[in-house]
């Protein structure tokens, strides 16, 4: 208490100061100290007056013929420097350095422009740039406007980046066009040079009596007249180019003829405004999750989500000094948000995006994070050469001679594998799904990196319009097959041929066909064999249970003589694609299907029934736990006509070429001949009545292989009858 009173004392009555302490305050206050100051100041000036102005002229003079008109460019800079050091927005200079750099070349470059001009006055022996102004241009010529070119250019980068890039790109294009424009001098006329001989099919070229000039081929009857100089203008302008890779006398051709498709650039503002909506739909329902990562594609995008955390609080009541009843939530535990929240969302977030369909990716292989893949409102076209071009490809392409493009992921990445580890590749759809284009870009891809001799292609199509335009390239090792029984004669060879081959790796001594070709060059090497089957349901139906059987007898044994297979069918039910045929491609690609049964008989997982169709697609590959949806390459008809024209004029007659027909088997029945046959014969003649239980507990086998034999016996016996 006195303490309170002494301060309260004190501050009631004020203290009494002497005279000569209240002067001393009086002079120190800001005020007064400040007008003395400018006294002193004062009184210094007047009294040195004349020594100054003298030294102010010549230092004057010296400063301007040394900057110029440049001077007021520095009080200006100074000043916006007080400026900002004054507002106290040091931390923009700092933040924005580039951009106040940026600002100095530009007053380097106005300085620069003042050295152009001549000075008066005071600066008649110099330009208005003054001395300094004339060291950064050099000299008033071509060069030195050529560096305040520089400047600008410099100082409109560091200021505004992106704008200033992308007016020097439109600026550059602009002068382009321009020179573009200029008519080009008339040329003398020239005569029409010779084309090339150009062969579709093999045969002699008859040349005109009356000119030396030979006359291309006959064209097909069922191409279009305005491709009839397709075969000309394509070897004109590809075939007689100095710097093709010639390999074992064959020209592969160069990957200019295929087009160059623009990719479609998408706005992040859209992809920043579709994940805000699907954070707001997914806490609509009480799920806790974050948009963490957003990879744009071809034809969707897919938005990363994080998991949130389940938060359990209890209320706590608690009195403040007042005696006021407060409430206090306290996090008990959080547990992750359950993966199956939010995929049971896919609806759901489907109407709040305003989408088709979503397919949720739960989780992302490799990340923690749970992918919603968006439908792109702008569908960008993956063409075959922007897939070669990548890093991916070329690196598969270097260590394989079966590097196959299949297309760019979700994220926009290139997606590229290998035929010879898969080893073989079953692909499936509905009608028009894109089944066929899929096949085209493979066999394109084959084409472009290897010659007849790498690779002999079988292709069988049942549709008879679909792979047939490829029936002028050399790489076949039979034309295009459209009829059922002569495919099913091919696969009978095909087992055979695979059989003869392993044959000579054993006399070789060696485990595989890259053992083999090794030391081998042109024709003496084992070319790849690559059955390519566009329907398979038409082969089923024609003979099931031997199509089945070799099918499958290739697929797990002509993997190391050379041989693969691509087989396609746009109906995937179970008892077209058997489990015996899936365990042995394991390697598959699922287009758009029509329900999710479909989808889980090709790929045993659903989801490929909620693809856009258009070569969006969804790959399994061996090593691969799910499989990854991509947008496969597109090849159009124009590029493969190239392709085959190219391919088709450099035709050999001394070409290698495989008889098929000669290994096809003569005998008539529905299928081959049984390994067991002769035991079931000894076991006829030991008994006079034999049946096909009999059979199947002598020979230990099942119920459908014995009567198979069983058939077969009687077949015999009835034509032994018969003779």
């Amino acid at each position: 208490m006195a303490k309170k009173n002494i301060k309260g004392k004190s501050r009631g009555k004020p203290e009494r100061r002497s005279g000569g302490s209240g002067l001393f305050h009086f002079i120190t206050l800001p005020p007064v100290r400040r007008l003395i100051l400018v006294a002193i100041i004062l009184a210094v000036i007047f009294w040195q007056w004349s020594t100054l102005t003298l030294w102010a002229t010549e230092a004057g003079e010296k400063t301007l013929q040394q900057f110029g008109w440049g001077l007021f460019l520095i009080v200006i800079a100074i000043a916006t420097l007080v400026v900002v050091l004054w507002q106290r927005k040091l931390s923009s200079l700092i933040h924005h350095w580039y951009r106040w750099l940026g600002g100095v070349a530009l007053i380097f470059a106005i300085w620069g422009i003042l050295a152009f001009c001549p000075g008066t006055g005071a600066l008649s022996q110099v330009t208005l740039g003054g001395d300094f102004g004339l060291k950064i241009i050099g000299y008033p010529d071509v060069g030195g406007g050529l560096r305040i070119l520089g400047l600008v250019i410099i100082g409109i980068i560091l200021i505004a980046p992106r704008a200033g890039f992308h007016l020097i790109i439109n600026s550059i294009s602009w002068l382009g066009r321009q020179v573009k424009r200029q008519p080009a001098p008339i040329p003398a006329p020239q005569p029409k040079p010779a084309f090339p001989p150009v062969r579709l099919t093999p045969g002699p070229l008859e040349p005109e009596p009356k000119r030396e000039t030979v006359t291309p081929p006959p064209t097909p009857p069922q191409l279009q007249p305005e491709l009839r100089q397709v075969a000309q203008e394509v070897w004109k302008k590809y075939g007689e180019s100095s710097s093709l890779v010639i390999v074992d006398g064959w020209r592969l051709p160069p990957i200019d003829i295929l087009d160059r498709t623009p990719e479609i650039e998408f706005g992040q503002a859209d992809n920043l405004q579709r994940a805000r909506l699907i954070e707001e739909a997914l806490a609509s329902y009480g799920v806790e999750a974050k948009v963490v990562q957003v990879n744009a594609g071809p034809t969707v995008t897919q938005f990363g989500v994080e998991p949130g955390w389940d938060r359990k609080m209890k209320e706590i009541k608690e009195k403040d000094r007042d005696g006021n009843v407060k409430v206090r939530l306290e996090e008990i535990s959080k547990t992750r948000v359950k993966v199956d929240r939010i995929t049971s969302l896919a609806n759901d977030l489907a109407l709040a995006l305003a989408a088709p369909t979503i397919r949720i990716e739960a989780p992302v292989p490799g990340k923690s994070i749970v992918g919603v893949e968006v439908p792109n409102i702008v569908s960008s076209l993956v063409s075959l050469r922007g897939v070669i071009e990548t890093s991916v490809f070329q690196k598969i392409e270097a260590k394989s001679k079966l590097s196959l493009a299949l297309g760019k992921g979700a994220g926009g990445e290139a997606i590229a594998a290998d035929l010879s580890r898969m080893p073989h590749l079953l692909i499936a759809g509905a009608t028009g799904s894109g089944k066929t284009v899929c096949l085209n870009s493979i066999i394109c891809c084959l084409l472009l990196h290897n010659t007849p001799n790498d690779v002999k292609l079988i292709m069988v199509d049942p549709k008879r319009v679909e792979l047939t335009p490829f029936n002028s390239i050399p790489h076949l090792a039979t034309p295009v097959i459209v009829d059922t029984n002569k495919a099913l004669s091919t696969l009978r060879w095909l087992n055979q041929e695979m059989d003869k081959r392993y044959q000579k790796l054993a006399t070789a001594g060696v485990r595989n066909i890259e053992g083999y070709n090794r030391n081998k060059s042109g024709e003496e090497r084992l070319p790849y064999l690559i059955l390519v089957i566009d329907e398979l349901a038409d082969l089923m139906m024609t003979g099931f249970d031997e199509v089945e059987h070799i099918l499958c007898r290739l697929a797990q044994l002509a993997r190391a003589t050379g041989i693969h297979l691509i087989v396609a069918t746009q109906r995937p039910s179970v008892d077209l694609v058997t489990g015996l045929i899936k365990a042995n491609f394991p390697t598959r690609i699922s287009f758009a299907v029509t329900s999710q049964v479909d989808s889980r008989t090709i790929l045993d997982i659903g989801g490929a029934e909620k693809l856009l169709g258009k070569g969006d697609m969804l790959y399994m590959p061996t090593e691969a736990a799910k499989p990854k949806r991509l947008q496969g390459c597109f090849v159009s008809d124009a590029e493969t006509e190239r392709l085959v024209y190219f391919w088709g004029n450099q035709h050999r007659e001394e070409a290698a070429s495989l008889k098929i027909e000669e290994f096809a088997p003569t005998k008539k029945g529905g299928f081959p001949e049984d390994p067991l046959l002769e035991a079931a014969r000894q076991l006829a003649q030991e008994h006079k009545h034999i049946s096909t239980s009999y059979l199947q507990r002598r020979l230990h086998i099942g119920y459908p292989r014995a009567a198979r034999i069983m058939e077969q016996l009687e077949e015999e016996n009835a034509k032994g009858e018969e003779g």
